[in-house]
This record gives C-alpha cells, sequence and structure tokens, in this order.
C-alpha cells in the first residue's frame, strides 16, 4: 500500500492575499470553493509537484504563519532564488548547507519554506 502525502494546510489570515502570494511565486490554483458556511478552500500547486497546499476558512485550527519548515526541492536553487527575488519575494541568497543548497523565505503571514537543490550536489 502507498502512503502518498498530497495536501498540507498553511494557516493564513487572508486567504486572497496569500492565493495571490502563492500564484504569484508559481503555484497553480487548482480549486477555490465554498462548499458550505464558514468554509473556503482554495488549493495550490508548485509545478511539477505532486503533492499540492491548502489555504482558507475553517481548514485548520493552526495560527496564521506557524508553519516552519515547509520544503520545496528544486533543479536549481539559484533559479528559484532569482525568481522568488523577479517576484518580490524576499529570500535569502542560496547557502550551502551540507546536504544540499538552499534559499528560503516567507509567505505574507510568516509561514516559512526552504527551497532545496539535490541534483548535482552530490556529484
Amino acid at each position: 500500500m502507498d502512503w502518498k502525502i498530497e495536501l498540507v494546510a498553511i494557516p493564513v489570515t487572508d486567504v486572497d492575499r496569500a492565493k495571490a502570494f502563492y500564484e504569484k511565486i508559481g503555484f497553480n490554483a487548482d480549486h477555490d470553493a465554498s462548499p458550505y458556511d464558514g468554509i473556503r478552500y482554495v488549493q495550490l500547486t508548485p509545478p511539477g509537484s505532486g503533492c499540492s497546499i491548502a489555504v482558507g476558512t475553517g481548514i485548520t485550527t493552526a495560527e496564521p504563519g506557524s508553519v516552519v519548515g515547509m520544503q520545496m526541492v528544486v533543479s536549481s536553487a539559484e533559479d528559484a532564488y532569482q525568481a522568488l527575488l523577479a517576484a518580490g519575494v524576499e529570500a535569502t541568497p542560496v547557502k550551502d548547507e551540507g546536504w544540499g543548497w538552499f534559499t528560503y523565505f516567507a509567505d505574507p503571514d510568516g509561514n516559512k519554506w526552504a527551497v532545496q537543490q539535490l541534483e548535482g550536489y552530490y556529484s
């Protein structure tokens, strides 16, 4: 049996602001629905990913900005860093962490993301 992680809830204060932010950095908005009062569910997927995030209202009790350590893997950390800067996102310069190259950024609520390059690191 496969156990797949396919959706992670990211707590935010403003759903429209979060949706716009993630779209600005290249995530695709797959769904945006309010199936009943008190629920709004927005699913966003990074390009090429089998896992999506969900932002919304009524989908998590976690505090906005409390996520630390969400991680995406890319073929080029430098290209990712440059794309984040071009989108107006504050990101850290690429750093060799000893197990890959990383750049870090946060969404408007302060949820913290790591972007890791493994490809070419161990060759």
